[in-house]
């Protein structure tokens, strides 16, 4: 597999959160698209897409047509930026790019950790996996519960585990680009890209939780 692997994974990567943040910012100065997102089932029907999307999109990336998989992920991400659009009215803009500098700084960070450790990650992520579900459960149960210093937590700890994902799926693209696959290239991109890019989101997501500040 051609080292071009890792260059093309993190342009698709950035071209994603690119869709998603332009769509969240346009979306979110758009009164009337705002409560057409939010006032109704249409927010559910964006997240059940979303979540369609992915598991299409990682159960089939091997035999889809490149330009395929790259509507897929570009649509995900659209449709990503739909729901994201809350935080810029929900947060102050300062505030908003504060984190979102911090985000790249980790992100960056813990992303040249996977590449260059010498350690093998590979149980890290099975590891990460079954703590990212106990994560949702405890997420499912405080919507019941209401608790915020549970939530404090259960958030914090959510953060420390796709900081962890950031450092495994780096580690597993730099030997993905090692190998030869039978996968397309531009596929394994592709697919590889949804998932930084969701490490990414969700780094950012977690820390807007703790540290942002709201506009009121």
């Amino acid at each position: 597999m051609s080292n071009k692997l890792m260059s093309k994974t993190f342009l698709w990567m950035f071209i994603g959160l690119l869709v998603t943040f332009l769509t969240g910012f346009i979306v979110a100065h758009n009164e009337t698209m705002l409560v057409n997102i939010f006032s109704g089932p249409m927010y559910l029907i964006f997240c059940i897409v979303e979540l369609v999307l992915v598991i299409v999109l990682s159960a089939r990336v091997r035999k889809m047509n490149k330009n395929v998989a790259r509507i897929f992920f570009l649509l995900y991400s659209f449709v990503s930026g739909l729901t994201f659009s809350s935080i810029f009215v929900v947060y102050e803009m300062t505030s908003i790019l504060y984190i979102f500098l911090l985000a790249s700084i980790i992100f960056l960070v813990f992303g040249l950790i996977g590449y260059f450790t010498k350690l093998d990650l590979t149980k890290l992520g099975t590891f990460l996996l079954m703590a990212l579900f106990a994560v949702l459960i405890c997420f499912i149960v405080n919507i019941f519960l209401n608790n915020s210093t549970f939530d404090l937590i259960v958030t914090s700890i959510s953060l420390l585990i796709f900081i962890g994902f950031t450092a495994y799926d780096v580690q597993k693209l730099k030997r993905l680009s090692e190998m030869e696959i039978d996968i397309p290239e531009d596929n394994l991109s592709i697919i590889n890209a949804l998932n930084i890019y969701l490490d990414y989101i969700n780094i950012f997501l977690h820390l807007l939780s703790l540290f942002g500040n709201s506009r009121d």
